[in-house]
């Protein structure tokens, strides 16, 4: 795969050009404020290198899942009052359209080194339409507020995995560059799946196995250990032959599970499930809770009702030392509901074990990049923190992602 770079295009010459940068603003928002700019601090050095340059700068980004027609909760808006927070020398603003009259206009005004951030592409239904010609449609109005001689850059990770009008059919209309987002993710994840150090630990959490079995059957037989947390967990140990109560578990996957643990056995893979789980008598932040033995759930307080919302102390420990001794480590998914304080310290473990570590760390963007910002740990006390989510797992399931097929020139 050839992907040119963001420095080829900024040596070629962009003064006086309209670059179209599709940016990862796809931010959390409490209200309307942000309340993880992670991905806006990540999109702002390829932005700034283009306006540095003498470029006017077209941002493209969606935020949330509009429905195809514009929704005030879904804006930008936040998130460009962000950017320019935090990048006041970019003068950012926001067109409120994405290709009609408005951004048309304030397109057209563009100095060099100014930045127009374009509305919601998402606000188009035409984006994610399953119709080529729709979607092509739209990546022609996106093309053509960049005159004659404009150029797309891609440093949107987090959406490469999507054929999307913005990121898959826009690059076969401009002359196309990889961002050193994309650049960084792509190097991450190479180590990840033909580079990794041994020993190679994997983290995985969140709510469902059923989301991460690709990533979990990829990994089999190239990670040395898989440790399982999150609400995922209680499937495992149902495959094991536990009862797990009120848990969340995946019965139908239970089989998938059980086969997965025999080929890990065989393919030298160590699953590592906690000894231990915070159960609670419901999901609530205050809920009474009780630690028990991972085998024994149904016999807390809570009886069959009990509810499964952490790892447990032991679990935490023998997790913090697995990761301990690890040259690389990927960390996909919360280990609890971390939001509540009483259910976070699984989560805190981890992160402090990752942030401690010496080797090559990589928190896989999404809820796991949310936790540990939220916890407290800065971004810097990590080897990497992803951007990409879903398109990292993908990726590492070994999927051909299109937005990077796309740049493929």
């Amino acid at each position: 795969m050839t992907l040119h770079t963001l420095s080829e295009l900024i040596d070629e010459g962009v003064r006086g050009r309209y670059v179209l940068v599709r940016s990862d603003l796809n931010v959390p928002l409490d209200g309307s404020n942000v309340s993880d700019d992670g991905r806006i601090k990540a999109s702002i050095p390829v932005i700034k290198a283009l306006a540095s340059a003498g470029a006017r700068v077209l941002v493209s980004a969606h935020l949330g899942r509009p429905k195809g027609t514009p929704e005030a909760k879904y804006s930008l808006a936040p998130a460009v009052a962000r950017l320019a927070e935090l990048a006041p020398e970019l003068n950012a603003t926001l067109a409120s359209d994405t290709t009609g009259a408005a951004a048309q206009a304030a397109a057209a005004g563009l100095a060099d080194g100014s930045v127009l951030v374009l509305e919601n592409v998402r606000f188009d239904a035409r984006e994610t339409s399953k119709d080529d010609a729709e979607r092509a449609a739209f990546a022609a109005e996106l093309a053509a507020l960049t005159g004659d001689n404009g150029a797309y850059v891609d440093d949107a990770f987090g959406a490469v995995h999507r054929k999307h009008a913005s990121v898959y059919d826009i690059a076969k209309v401009l002359p196309s560059y990889q961002g050193a987002l994309v650049r960084t993710e792509l190097e991450v994840l190479r180590k990840l799946t033909t580079e990794s150090e041994r020993p190679y630990v994997v983290v995985l959490g969140g709510s469902k196995v059923s989301d991460k079995l690709a990533v979990i059957e990829n990994l089999i037989g190239k990670a040395d250990s898989i440790l399982v947390g999150g609400g995922m967990l209680f499937t495992f140990l149902a495959a094991q032959g536990h009862k797990v109560g009120a848990s969340l578990l995946e019965v139908d996957q239970i089989p998938v599970v059980q086969d997965y643990l025999a080929r890990a056995e065989a393919a030298g893979t160590t699953f590592v499930l906690p000894t231990d789980v915070v159960v609670a008598a419901g999901f609530a932040a205050d809920a009474a809770h009780e630690v028990v033995a991972a085998d024994a759930i149904e016999g807390s307080a809570f009886g069959a009702g009990g509810l499964g919302l952490d790892i447990g102390p032991d679990s935490a420990a023998a997790f913090a030392a697995a990761i301990a001794g690890a040259k690389t480590v990927f960390w996909n998914g919360p280990m609890g509901v971390f939001e509540f304080a009483a259910f976070a310290e699984g989560t805190r473990a981890v992160a402090q074990a990752l942030s401690v570590n010496s080797g090559f760390t990589v928190v896989g963007g999404g809820d796991s990049a949310s936790a540990v910002r939220s916890l407290g740990f800065a971004d810097a006390a990590f080897g990497h923190i992803s951007t990409g989510g879903g398109a990292s797992l993908e990726y590492l399931e070994g999927k051909e992602l299109p937005g990077l097929v796309a740049l493929d020139r």
